[in-house]
């Protein structure tokens, strides 16, 4: 098994068992470019919110820097969970699509959940 299946195994595992909940999820994901954020719907089959470091709003406040560090990933959070907010969601499941939680990815957690948005891991 290499990296990439051992990874997808993981996450699969966890939305198994995350689709049991029937709450929300929040699906980070990231390259080595780009970090990317969705929140599904109970069912898991239709997105609500989304952000990216693509995204128009967090190109401008990124300021034409990367897009694959822990600032980007920080900013992409904290626009989330805006996002969230407007949406009137208030508890989500947090889906680290089989990613370790450190650097990029606790960065975006941290952003999500500090601005008022509870959540599981």
């Amino acid at each position: 098994m290499n990296k990439k299946q051992a990874r997808l195994r993981r996450a699969r595992q966890t939305r198994i068992r995350i689709a049991q909940q029937q709450v929300h999820r929040l699906v980070v994901n990231r390259s080595n470019q780009h970090i990317y954020g969705q929140v599904y719907s109970t069912c898991g089959k239709k997105v609500l919110v989304s952000v990216s470091t693509l995204d128009a709003e967090v190109k401008q406040i990124l300021n034409g820097q990367s897009g694959g560090n822990k600032q980007a990933a920080i900013v992409a959070g904290n626009e989330l969970a805006k996002r969230i907010k407007a949406a009137g969601i208030g508890f989500v499941v947090f889906d680290r699509s089989g990613f370790r939680f450190h650097g990029r990815v606790k960065s975006f957690a941290d952003a999500v959940s500090e601005n008022g948005i509870s959540f599981k891991r």
